[in-house]
Formats: C-alpha cells, structure tokens, sequence
C-alpha cells in the first residue's frame, strides 16, 4: 500500500454496504477507526487485552475482534457492525430477539453478541444449545448469566427471516 506524506495509509473498505476511504495512520487499530473516524460507536471497547469480544465485527463474512486487526488490514474488506444489522427502522430478527427474551442487561458485550449470533445463524440456522454456547464462547458478558442470551439466538434461529 502506497504511503502518503504525512505517514497515513490510505484505504478503502466497504462498511455496513457502504464504500469508505480514509487515510490513518499504519498502528490503527480497526475499533478505533469505525469508532472516531467512522463515527460507528456501536462497536464498543472492551477489555483492551482481545478477551471479551464487545468489539466483535463480521468482516468478509467472519466473527474478527475489531481490537486485534488494523485497520490497513481492513483494506479492501467488507466490515459488517452492530449498526447493519437493522434495515431502516426495521430491527434484525436477532436483535428483535434480544430484546424479546431480556438477552441483556448493562448492554455493553450487546453488540459483539448480536455479531457472534448473527455469524452462527448465517453459518447454522438451526443451532443446538452446545451450538450456541460453542458460537458465543468468545463473548464475555458480566451480566446475564448467559441463559437469556442462549434463549434469544435460539429465539432469532426460530423467527429468521
């Protein structure tokens, strides 16, 4: 990749089915770049260390830790976040079903969640309880005990459209 004058990289990456080109600096991380440069705030910061998955993307149809990839790596790549999932005012059936069954509760591991759940779901539309448990079990939440979150994908698993 070309280097520009000042240091920064440019790059082009498709987010939410939207092309964006920026240019940053090569020690970016990409949560940082779909946070401030992107204003996408829906992937949040975590734990700092690649552990809890809050910052959890899907990018070129896979679950990434937006903490662990540069956003230079991100050239060229399609980034979905929590943000996608809705169409218009219209809720995904995952997070319509999150919010049927209480799958959370402070909010904050909610988007990396949703992102894990939509992976399984585009992966495996019927997931068994192990599944799930095995499609989520990078995802830290401090709040839920898990069972309602298990609830809710098996609730979006069901009522997928």
């Amino acid at each position: 990749m070309p280097s520009s004058l000042a240091g920064r990289i440019p790059i082009t990456v498709t987010v939410n089915g939207a092309k964006r080109a920026a240019e940053v600096e090569p020690r970016l991380l990409l949560v940082h770049f779909l946070r401030e440069d992107l204003g996408l705030t829906g992937t949040h910061v975590g734990c700092d260390t690649s552990n809890c998955s809050a910052c959890a993307v899907i990018m070129d149809g896979k679950v990434v830790k937006a903490c662990t990839v540069l956003a230079v790596q991100a050239e060229g790549r399609d980034i979905l976040t929590v943000e996608g999932l809705a169409k218009e005012d219209t809720l995904h059936p995952i997070q319509e079903a999150f919010l049927a069954k209480h799958g959370l509760q402070c909010g904050y591991c909610t988007p990396g969640m949703l992102m894990s759940a939509y992976a399984l779901l585009k992966a495996n539309s019927h997931p068994t309880e192990d599944d799930i448990r095995r499609g989520i079990s990078g995802n830290i939440c401090r709040c839920t005990g898990y069972a309602q979150i298990i609830e809710s994908v098996q609730q979006a698993a069901r009522n997928k459209k």
